[in-house]
């Protein structure tokens, strides 16, 4: 483990500098080795570390092609936890914006869920549960309905 996450909103602010950084391994450390993710994106749902790095190298090689900057907000987090699980739900807002000019892009919010538990003193992300309302008449996801 590259770094230690004593407190829950340390892995937060991790996942926000390493997103705008595009720091893969800052990103994935921060996750347990048995991840399971569900995600409202391509993949219905990740499981392992090695499954998720490669669609986290995806991601980031795409902002980088793109030449983006992603900043990351968590708004109406809730945080439940004791001394050594958490669980945490929250809208996230990524904001892309040009790498040169800094002009705002796009953005999207969508929902999530976190589960993390605590392995040797650091809090590691063990579930994340990315969703979308559903459009019922297109079938469509629904971002930034808040």
């Amino acid at each position: 483990m590259m770094g230690s996450f004593f407190k829950v909103q340390d892995v937060l602010e991790n996942y926000k500098s390493a997103v705008y950084e595009k720091d893969v391994e800052r990103f994935i450390n921060m996750y347990a080795p048995d991840i399971h993710i569900y995600d409202c994106w391509e993949n219905w749902e990740c499981k392992g570390i090695s499954s998720w790095k490669e669609d986290v190298e995806d991601w980031f090689n795409g902002l980088r092609v793109d030449g983006v900057l992603l900043k990351v907000d968590f708004n109406d987090l809730l945080v439940d936890e004791n001394s050594n699980l958490a669980f945490l739900h929250c809208a996230v807002t990524f904001a892309a914006h040009h790498e040169e000019s800094g002009e705002k892009l796009r953005q999207i919010t969508n929902r999530f869920t976190y589960g993390l538990k605590k392995v040797n003193e650091s809090w590691v992300i063990v579930h994340q549960h990315s969703s979308l309302p559903i459009d019922m008449e297109t079938g469509k996801g629904s971002f930034n309905l808040k």
